[in-house]
């Protein structure tokens, strides 16, 4: 939105916008659109099964209703067609994990004003240790990844290649739609301990455990162990300041064959720092969550797969939900 489009009433819409995030974040957490189902509900229903009074409930069902989640008729409760979809934990489609890993997020996000007045992260990354949040933020990846991935992996050809490195593949989504567009490809998942577990159940459930493999280790400080003729890094790289970012892409043409191939996927801002909106948003949440991480440019990237002795760098003409992008380049 140009700034001459900003009006009174639209700034306080964007203000309170957050009413609305809250509705949803309490739905999925509180379960109501997994407890809710194929059934249409009472309120006391409702309530009876969260072993709570009525009144809060009744308050956020026809909230949900009103944002158009839930509809409602003769005083009972039912799933849209889109909510059941995404929002019911036994559907294919469910995003529930990654916008749980966003109702984490908030506390974090109230204190904005202190991040950007000391630099500081207000949440460490330590704040991931726990169960519920770990799941959230894992399994909300693989909730990304999915709306990706098998489109994706068809579209990138890697015909030919033989060992896929998915470096922080978390759950292993990626790796796992590589190797089945690519029958001939094996693939690691090169991440931290504390994500094997993730990973084996997501890699098993696609019968894939034959071909992925998973490989705990520090990526930053550490030697990859392996060797790979095509390394893949999702989102990683945003994480980190840009002297770790050149660390991990040594790290990682040190762990590639001559001629491998090195894909980056992330969000990518405009040269000029000031867009796209979610890379520039992004940049933002990683202020508050990270010590040193940010969003980066396409420029930013290129220059340290250059500095990592990367060549044939180039931008794929991929364009990902939220101004995902990807960067390549030849070792």
């Amino acid at each position: 939105m140009s700034k001459d489009q900003w009006n009174a009433g639209k700034l306080l819409g964007l203000s309170g916008g957050y009413w609305q995030t809250c509705a949803l974040h309490a739905g999925v957490h509180l379960r109501l659109f997994s407890m809710i189902g194929d059934y249409s509900l009472t309120a006391d229903e409702v309530a009876k099964r969260l072993k709570t009074p009525a009144r809060g409930v009744e308050m956020l069902l026809n909230a949900l209703c009103a944002l158009g989640l839930l509809r409602k008729a003769k005083g009972l409760y039912a799933n849209t067609p889109e909510s059941t979809i995404f929002l019911v934990e036994e559907s294919p489609g469910y995003i529930g994990h990654i916008i749980a890993h966003h109702y984490h997020l908030v506390p974090a996000w109230s204190q904005l004003p202190q991040a950007v007045m000391s630099g500081k992260p207000v949440r460490k990354r330590s704040s991931f240790g726990e169960a519920e949040e770990r799941e959230g933020f894992l399994m909300g990846m693989y909730n990304l990844a999915m709306q990706i991935a098998p489109g994706l992996s068809r579209e990138i050809g890697l015909k030919g290649r033989h060992h896929l490195l998915d470096l922080g593949g978390g759950p292993g989504t990626y790796a796992i739609h590589f190797c089945l567009a690519n029958p001939d490809l094996r693939a690691t998942v090169y991440d931290l301990p504390t994500t094997e577990p993730f990973a084996a159940k997501t890699i098993e459930r696609f019968g894939l455990s034959h071909r992925i493999d998973f490989r705990a280790g520090n990526y930053v400080d550490e030697e990859i162990k392996g060797a790979y003729d095509v390394a893949w890094l999702s989102h990683v790289l945003h994480g980190e300041g840009p002297e770790d970012c050149e660390r991990i892409l040594t790290n990682v043409v040190s762990a590639v064959e001559n001629a491998g191939l090195i894909l980056i996927h992330d969000f990518i801002l405009d040269d000029s720092f000031d867009g796209p909106l979610f890379p520039a948003l992004f940049s933002l949440n990683m202020l508050i969550n990270t010590d040193e991480g940010r969003s980066y440019t396409e420029a930013q990237l290129k220059e340290m797969l250059e500095n990592a002795g990367v060549k044939e760098i180039q931008r794929l003409a991929f364009r990902g939900p939220n101004d995902s992008g990807i960067v390549s380049g030849v070792v």
